[in-house]
């Protein structure tokens, strides 16, 4: 029997390094689809730090229609490799389709989540008015006004204040309770 400690301060790890990988992939996926400035120099940090394992994943997987074919079959193999590695280490073990099914519920709510604090963090530095030059926010308004733009095209003008982060707030806890739940709770009754 792994001594617990150990294993889970071994899970801990492991997940953490493949979370925050996934995390700069599905960045960069993000801001290609938005088409960001990639000489913003976290762009440029996104690109580098993500290469070696896109360039050459890049030769075999072509994009298709504008989208990144390749980051997504990066992030979909590193997430079920993690979980998968994650299982191993605590002694457990699920079946490939439930294996696949959960990683796919992981990237899923990632991504959400990733729009949600984009969307928290917008809206705090829009109280302080930022420079319009600051990378951050140049990045943040990349990842988000295209999802915000059809929003407020939906709603009435409310004088002046901006209801759309909050609909798009709340849009995103319905789509994981409503999505990302029930692909989660199917993965386990398929392992």
């Amino acid at each position: 029997m792994p001594n617990p400690y150990v294993s889970n301060a071994a899970t801990y790890l492991l997940d953490t390094a493949f979370s925050l990988f996934i995390l700069m992939v599905l960045l960069r996926f993000l801001l290609q689809v938005a088409r960001a400035d990639f000489y913003n120099p976290i762009c440029q940090f996104l690109v580098k730090a993500t290469n070696p394992l896109l360039r050459p994943l890049r030769r075999v997987i072509p994009g298709m229609w504008g989208i990144d074919i390749a980051s997504i079959v990066l992030m979909i193999a590193l997430q079920i490799l993690a979980l998968w590695l994650v299982q191993l280490i605590g002694g457990r073990s699920m079946a490939p389709a439930g294996l696949f099914l959960l990683s796919i519920s992981e990237l899923l709510a990632l991504a959400l989540n990733t729009l949600l604090v984009t969307i928290i963090i917008q809206a705090i530095i829009s109280w302080t008015n930022p420079s319009a030059y600051n990378p951050l926010v140049s990045i943040l308004y990349s990842i988000n006004d295209p999802v915000l733009r059809p929003i407020r095209r939906l709603l009435p003008d409310m004088g002046g204040i901006d209801f759309s982060p909050l609909l798009l707030l709340l849009l995103i806890q319905l789509m994981k309770m409503l999505v990302v739940a029930p692909i989660r709770d199917t993965s386990f009754m398929l392992g």
